[in-house]
């Protein structure tokens, strides 16, 4: 036994010797200020027993003989009667998961304590833990009305005690027996109302938060409650109810958090902002308001006050302070401060930004002129989940490859794949990258890997697709492989065009030509436009295509697909 145990043991056993100890059924009471020897020589072999058997119980739980630790402490609580060896009695009989057993030791609780509160709680919770549910009305009414001065939060932490039990239902049921007779208190329609939500009854739920506001027109709780089950419906109706709340209780911060964030939902940017605006003057220092507050403004385009809102959240409790670092740094990148977006990104050290802000910083670095830098950046990093690594792999990967080292690009996917042979992420990149450097055979090989891991992966099946149709073979399947693909995800526009372009070599070139406009209207993309002049010159339309071509690049200045496009049409 851990000598904690010991001392917790002998406390308690030198502890009920200090008060008296409870006679067992039958035994005369013992005065312990009888001089008598005999007597005390009693009293001292009860006490020895007492502190012997305590120890036994213990010894018994720490070596895991959870029976004998019951029996010894039941045995001990029946002997004594003392409330003290009783709780511990039933606590140790809780905690084994014998509940019947729990639930004999709290009638004796109660036999020698009938008014203790903490024998009615306890008695509860083992009803609850026997899911005998059925039996615990006249326990928590009791408890209830024996504690008025608390009654109103005890009845609002009804549903906590009853979290666990499956059957909600029943629990509404009971809540509702339990919380019936206090009809005239808004706490117990709120706990009705928590307890019909629990169960799905959604429309008892809105009723009762309603006969809670009529009772206090002013309770934030309630108003937020009932905005929550209005919210499952429309967030408009929430939205109102919850306007006409802050406006009848300006001071309501949790109310007026709530409608900013729900008008933020519904893209009512201009009226959340207003919200935000007041609630940051209430609360210039909570991290809870200045945080929406910075987002907002950045989601507006107002830099300067998302900046300085950020920045403030610096100097508070706020606990991700690496996201803050990860946000002003993109800020600093975006008004071509490089310098300082690295030094904001260097203190992200940690969280879901790490890895993105190793990437942007290694990214500023390759455009500085540091290609070797920025690598060691991202292979100084540290990684502390396998998805993180394979980020960090996929970020050196693209490195390479904006700094035009494709062969390197690729070696680094294909060593990452040796360790890791069915990673989906450096399946597909490694795929891609193998195209780029003119190695078809390895994009299909990869592709066909992955969609054996993962057959409904709809950009593997458009890639494998376009990689066929583009080499003029194997048609008919390519053509399979991107309707699926289409059909998994019907608006994207990559797809479209893989699909417009299979049919232009299947030669259905006025499918095809819908079929490539249709994405064109989605995504403007040179190489979907591209495509387009490829068919329009197919079907004799030269001219048309000379035209789309120019306007494109008119938007696309200098881009190589456009251009290369251009010059096929020179005569």
């Amino acid at each position: 036994m851990q000598p904690k145990f010991i001392v917790a043991a002998l406390t308690l056993a030198l502890g009920l010797s200090h008060s008296g100890l409870s006679p067992a059924a039958g035994e005369a009471p013992t005065k312990v200020a009888d001089k008598n020897p005999s007597v005390r020589a009693s009293s001292e072999n009860i006490l020895a027993r007492t502190v012997f058997q305590s120890l036994i119980g213990e010894f018994a739980l720490q070596r895991g003989d959870i029976k004998l630790g019951v029996d010894a402490w039941s045995d001990l609580a029946q002997r004594t009667r003392d409330p003290k060896v009783i709780a511990r009695a039933t606590e140790v009989a809780g905690l084994a998961r014998q509940y019947d057993r729990a639930l004999e030791l709290t009638k004796l609780w109660l036999e020698v304590e009938p008014d203790s509160v903490k024998a009615k709680q306890t008695e509860s919770s083992m009803l609850i833990m026997a899911n005998r549910i059925d039996e615990l009305a006249p326990q928590l009414a009791a408890v209830l009305e024996q504690d008025k001065p608390n009654i109103g939060n005890n009845l609002l932490q009804l549903n906590r005690l009853l979290a666990r039990h499956s059957d909600k239902k029943a629990v509404q049921n009971l809540v509702d027996r339990v919380a019936a007779p206090y009809d005239a208190l808004p706490e117990a329609h709120l706990a009705m109302a928590q307890a019909a939500a629990n169960a799905g009854d959604n429309l008892r739920a809105l009723s009762e938060t309603e006969k809670a506001l009529l009772l206090r027109p002013d309770w934030e709780a309630a108003a937020l409650a009932r905005a929550q089950l209005q919210a499952k419906q429309s967030n408009l109706t929430a939205i109102d109810s919850l306007s006409d709340f802050v406006e009848r209780n300006p001071t309501a911060r949790e109310a007026r958090l709530t409608l900013a964030r729900l008008l933020i939902s519904e893209k009512q940017y201009n009226e959340s902002r207003k919200h935000f605006e007041r609630l940051i003057k209430e609360n210039p220092d909570n991290p809870e308001v200045i945080y929406p507050v910075a987002m907002l403004a950045l989601q507006q385009g107002d830099t300067v006050t998302g900046r300085t809102q950020l920045e403030k959240l610096l100097t508070t409790d706020y606990p991700d302070k690496s996201t803050i670092h990860f946000f002003l740094g993109q800020l600093d990148q975006e008004q071509k401060k490089p310098e300082a977006a690295l030094e904001q990104y260097r203190q992200v050290t940690s969280g879901e930004q790490y890895v993105p802000a190793r990437a942007r910083a290694a990214q500023i670095l390759l455009q500085q002129g540091k290609p070797e830098e920025a690598r060691e950046f991202l292979h100084s990093s540290r990684s502390s989940t396998p998805s993180e690594q394979t980020q960090l792999i996929l970020a050196e990967a693209q490195l390479l490859r904006e700094a035009g080292k494709l062969n390197d690009s690729f070696i680094v996917l294909e060593m990452a794949l040796t360790s890791q042979p069915d990673n989906p992420e450096l399946l597909y990149e490694t795929a891609l990258t193998a195209e780029r450097i003119g190695k078809p055979e390895i994009l299909e090989t990869h592709l066909k890997h992955l969609l054996k891991l993962m057959p409904d992966h709809a950009h593997a099946l458009n890639a494998l697709g376009y990689s066929l149709a583009e080499r003029n073979i194997n048609l008919p399947e390519a053509r399979v492989l991107i309707k699926k693909a289409l059909s998994l995800l019907p608006e994207d526009p990559f797809i479209m065009d893989s699909m417009g372009w299979v049919l232009y070599r299947q030669g259905e070139l006025a499918q095809a030509l819908k079929t490539l406009e249709k994405a064109y209207s989605i995504k403007a993309d040179p190489e979907i436009v591209a495509h387009i002049a490829e068919v329009l010159t197919a079907m004799e339309r030269k001219d048309d295509a000379r035209n789309r071509l120019n306007d494109a690049a008119k938007q696309f200045p200098d881009n190589e697909v456009i251009n290369g496009a251009l010059k096929k049409l020179q005569p």
